[in-house]
């Protein structure tokens, strides 16, 4: 006969291993699909999306329409943004996932911890030290989880690279240089966007490059100390526009008029592209936000050309260099180290040629595309040159998915609880501090031109031990 409590006990186990996490998103602009299409897809043993939220409802209401494609009994509930913690309290909300713009992460991070949730943000995670102060004190306050999702970790390339130092193939790292370009599609979407305000994004050095400080960090399992930048608005902007005599111009790029073949290389029209149609154009009547501001205007606030010295605690230097006007989209990673020199080049997307060419594929990382040059072709390659001996290179094996299959790693971390990994991509709200503390220091470093130490910054956390 067996025994009632252990039958119980038993019962309970089970139902508690086959709950699901009741997630509600908050934000539900383009970064909200992935993780809508995971829950509702491959992960729905594990989540229940309960909830959309955001200030447009139109936006809402486009992705209530997926959900139903995706073949969802009845659509999600649907909140005003402002009711936050009322419904996470009233619903059982586990988790909140954050995919609103950088300057509201603070705000709703705190707000969901302290009403009894754990959180996923879209790096970064916020945008200023007052912003990490606040978070880390809700973290200490509370005891929840937040998580940072850096997706670049997960990519073969990347985690290839990873594996090599951490092999101590070229020995101790003494330094890195690393330098990022994005192309006059992508870079040049950030200045069509909400992003073009720093104010909004904490500038290309929140934004963007907070992904790639956190590479570094993660490479080189090391805590950046002291930064000092350098960059400027050099390209965009109407200043740099009258300068190169560019003319009058229209104000945005979904505009009547010439054929497509006529149009100004820098335009977006959002009616070429069904997906930014229904969620921006079509909606611009619930808020007047425009996604396709020319990016000569204006209004202007972050810079297009940077270049960083970041120290390390344990020694190494990196010199880092972004610019968001390249013909071109990739970057070009070089690490040091006592026995040795390795080599990561990636191109993304070799070129743009004709101002119409696959404009709203934005992000071609997420979303390869390919090109007939004969000169610069898409691809990766890791090469490894220990002193004395020739040089040879490492295999990378991609998976299916966005980012070499690194998206699908991610999610599952995500969603079903990270997994034992010697590579330790899974990351948390430190990683996220970590990284975003490089870029906050940069800025610092921009307006007085000195260099900055981050343990000035008051971030209220030890960056190495996570200690307040």
């Amino acid at each position: 006969m067996v025994n009632v409590d252990t039958a119980r006990q038993q019962e309970a186990e089970a139902a508690a291993a086959t709950k699901r996490a009741r997630i509600a998103l908050i934000g539900t602009g383009g970064r909200s699909e992935m993780y809508i299409r995971a829950i509702l897809g491959q992960h729905a043993d594990v989540a229940r999306l309960v909830a959309l939220s955001d200030a447009n409802p139109g936006r809402v209401e486009y992705y209530q329409r997926l959900i139903q494609e995706l073949g969802a009994e009845a659509p999600a509930d649907s909140f005003e943004p402002g009711n936050l913690t009322e419904y996470i309290r009233a619903n059982a909300i586990d988790r909140v996932i954050v995919t609103t713009p950088d300057y509201t992460h603070a705000d709703y991070i705190v707000e969901a911890l302290e009403a009894g949730a754990d959180v996923v943000v879209e790096k970064p995670l916020t945008i200023d030290a007052e912003g990490c102060r606040r978070i880390t004190s809700a973290v200490a306050a509370t005891g929840r989880n937040v998580v940072v999702t850096f997706n670049y970790r997960y990519s073969p390339r990347n985690s290839a690279l990873k594996q090599v130092i951490q092999d101590g193939v070229i020995g101790k790292v003494t330094s890195i240089d690393f330098s990022w370009v994005l192309d006059t599609v992508h870079g040049a979407d950030y200045f069509r966007r909400w992003h073009r305000d720093k104010q909004n994004s904490g500038g290309l050095l929140i934004h963007k490059a907070s992904h790639h400080f956190d590479l570094v960090n993660w490479w080189i399992d090391d805590v950046p100390e002291r930064v000092y930048a350098s960059g400027g608005l050099r390209f965009y902007g109407a200043r740099n526009a009258a300068e190169r005599g560019l003319g009058p111009r229209p104000e945005r790029g979904t505009t009547e008029g010439s054929a497509p073949e006529a149009r100004d290389p820098f335009a977006l029209d959002l009616r070429e592209d069904e997906r930014l149609r229904g969620l921006y154009y079509d909606n611009e009547k619930f808020d007047g936000y425009h996604r396709d501001q020319d990016v000569f205007t204006e209004g202007i606030t972050i810079e297009d050309n940077l270049a960083l010295t970041v120290d390390y605690e344990k020694g190494p230097t990196l010199s880092y260099s972004l610019n968001a006007h390249s013909p071109w989209e990739g970057y070009r990673v070089a690490v040091n180290g006592t026995e040795g020199r390795a080599e990561l080049e990636v191109v993304e997307r070799a070129a743009v040629v004709h101002s119409t060419d696959k404009k709203t594929v934005v992000d071609p990382s997420a979303t390869p595309v390919e090109e007939d040059d004969a000169v610069r072709r898409n691809g990766e390659r890791l090469v490894v040159q220990r002193h004395w001996e020739p040089a040879y290179e490492v295999p990378i094996v991609n998976g299916e998915g966005g980012h070499g299959g690194g998206d699908n790693l991610l999610l599952s971390d995500l969603f079903n609880g990270p997994a034992e990994d010697p590579l330790g991509r899974p990351s948390g709200y430190l990683d996220g501090l970590r990284s975003v503390s490089v870029g906050i220091a940069g800025n610092a470093s921009l307006e007085t031109e000195l260099p900055v130490r981050i343990s000035e910054l008051g971030l209220g956390v030890e960056l190495r031990r996570g200690r307040a």
